[in-house]
């Protein structure tokens, strides 16, 4: 060739493509056995272990109350049943007795009587509770075993020692408590009612005019 033409580019030997690399063979699929519900067996979980469930906060242990122990009587106490005795009468013995050093028990309370005409007999009551005020008293009482027990400490010097400790060995109950239904149980003659047309109010009933729930 001339100088003057041009020169054209070796043009590129062709080349064969290099062989594909094989592939290696994928393994088989194995399906997995469905239950017959129709579920995946996948999908499906399995019962939780005991051992996987959160720790539960163990109980508090109960706390039992202990019973209350059986009342004991009062040892050397005379049992004094007062039904059908006159309220003054029965306490002024009561109170002689308290002072010579006797530890005296009533049972009974509600069923010792008061004489005298019935609304005479009330409207004392009636008065002695309305008296005073709730805040300075004095407070009447109105259940009948302490009404007892204020009748036979208004015949005790409860402001002296001497009083004080007679007044402190006296006991009273409404009924026959459990402790002393076994007990010996002594009455006043010379303090029980005679008998009368017109029967005595008892105590019973005076209480629950004065508002007692018995």
């Amino acid at each position: 060739m001339g100088r003057g033409s041009a020169s054209l580019p070796d043009e590129p030997t062709p080349t064969t493509p290099p062989a594909a690399e094989k592939k290696p063979a994928r393994a088989p699929k194995i399906s997995k056995p469905k239950p017959a519900g129709g579920v995946p067996a996948g999908l499906l979980k399995a019962p939780a272990s005991p051992a996987s469930k959160a720790p539960t906060v163990a109980a508090a242990p109960k706390i039992t109350k202990p019973k209350p122990a059986a009342a004991v009587p009062t040892p050397n106490a005379t049992v004094v049943d007062a039904s059908d005795l006159i309220l003054g009468r029965a306490a002024s013995h009561i109170a002689k007795r308290l002072l010579k050093g006797e530890t005296i028990v009533v049972v009974n309370a509600e069923k010792s009587v008061v004489t005298g005409e019935r609304h005479m007999v009330l409207d004392f009551y009636i008065a002695n509770r309305a008296r005073g005020s709730k805040r300075s008293g004095p407070h009447y009482p109105r259940y009948p075993d302490r009404i007892f027990r204020r009748t036979v400490r208004g015949m005790l010097p409860h402001l002296k020692t001497r009083g004080k400790v007679a007044y402190g060995r006296l006991e009273v109950f409404i009924g026959i408590p459990s402790e002393y239904s076994g007990s010996a149980r002594q009455t006043i003659e010379n303090a029980r009612a005679r008998p009368a047309l017109r029967p005595p109010t008892s105590l019973e009933e005076i209480s629950r005019l004065l508002g007692a729930r018995l």
